[in-house]
């Protein structure tokens, strides 16, 4: 069974305040169940990177990679095994949800299930049937 979710950040989580709520709900859910979350960003990290940050801070995720920090991007194995690494999950007991092909792709090619992010209301459902996790979110 899947231990560990990894998220994008643009494009996925930096919605607007009704699915970021969601987005929330649903990963808490997910820690609940022991499922391990982190967010993969290609964001070259620094200062400006803090509302990135804020999620790890904050409890909703257990890490937040960020690219220029680890010196590897999407979707790039590297990337992947970091943020892996970063939740004490092996790679392979992962999956990515991201809104580029080209990093599910990789995701894919790098051992993890990946899955195309283009609507909350999808991503759910198909997170919810990967970790078997019942719930509205």
């Amino acid at each position: 069974m899947m231990q560990g979710l990894i998220v994008d950040y643009c494009g996925v989580l930096d919605v607007d305040e009704e699915d970021t709520r969601r987005w929330r709900e649903l990963l808490a859910a997910l820690r609940e169940h022991d499922i391990a979350t982190s967010i993969l960003s290609n964001d070259p990290g620094g200062p400006d990177a803090d509302h990135i940050r804020e999620w790890e801070f904050r409890g909703h995720v257990d890490a937040a990679v960020l690219s220029g920090e680890i010196g590897a991007e999407k979707p790039e194995a590297a990337a992947f095994q970091a943020a892996a690494d970063a939740m004490d999950v092996p790679l392979n007991e992962c999956a990515l949800i991201d809104d580029n092909i080209l990093n599910v792709r990789g995701a894919v090619e790098a051992g993890l299930i990946g899955i195309l992010h283009t609507a909350f209301d999808r991503t759910v459902v198909e997170i919810q049937s990967l970790f078997d996790i019942e719930g509205e979110f």
